[in-house]
């Protein structure tokens, strides 16, 4: 691993677990405000990312990624947080809003960086020239940005309809009870189906121009 992928590994790294973290947080939270308290009995409403930490999807996968990418490329996920729905008062309409929670929380945390970063570069402009500055600076603007990126792409592809992604619980709990049904009988195949659909590329017809707007949207309201 040469130095540069070192580098973007360190950028990436606090970006991925506060994205990932929040994320599942947002999906529990939620829910037990909803009526649901599994994720609380189970210890996962909390912001300690070691109870979210899945060893594949938030640590080796990501590494994996910047290592095949050349360190310009990462993506991960956490262990996903345990709902019941039947705990819900309507389960199918609170089993929607709490999925659609964790895409949210992405798309806030993007602006909050976007925010950050137009407060930070008024002030970055001579960092070149004041060593100190630079070494603080420039390591919190590279995170910011990352911190863009990856809490949009995070939101764009949870928010794939197909369960049990975010986006398939939320399209789940908007159809029509009858079509509601037989979509989600597609759920024990879901992982399969996007494995096809990442490996053949399709996704991107979904991901990308949904993270674009996603972009466009949080920069015309100037954050």
């Amino acid at each position: 691993m040469n130095d540069t992928i070192i580098q973007r590994v360190s950028v990436y790294l606090l970006p991925i677990l506060v994205s990932i973290t929040l994320h599942e947080l947002s999906h529990g939270y939620v829910a037990y405000m909803l009526g649901d308290k599994t994720a609380k009995l189970m210890g996962r409403l909390t912001l300690n990312p070691i109870a979210h930490i899945d060893i594949f999807g938030t640590i080796i996968m990501p590494i994996l990624l910047l290592v095949l990418s050349d360190g310009q490329f990462a993506f991960g996920y956490a262990k996903p947080v345990p709902i019941n729905p039947l705990n819900f008062k309507n389960p199918r309409k609170d089993m929607a809003i709490s999925a659609a929670a964790g895409p949210v929380t992405n798309i806030i945390l993007a602006a909050i960086s976007m925010l950050i970063l137009r407060f930070i570069f008024p002030f970055a402009g001579d960092i070149s020239s004041h060593m100190i500055a630079g070494k603080v600076l420039k390591p919190i603007i590279l995170m910011l940005k990352a911190s863009v990126m990856m809490n949009i792409f995070l939101a764009a592809f949870n928010l794939i309809p197909i369960p049990p992604l975010d986006g398939g619980r939320v399209l789940t709990g908007i159809l029509p009870y009858r079509q509601a049904i037989a979509f989600s009988k597609i759920e024990p195949y879901g992982m399969v189906i996007l494995l096809i659909l990442i490996a053949t590329g399709m996704t991107d017809y979904f991901v990308m121009p949904l993270a674009r707007l996603i972009l466009d949207i949080l920069s015309v309201i100037r954050f």
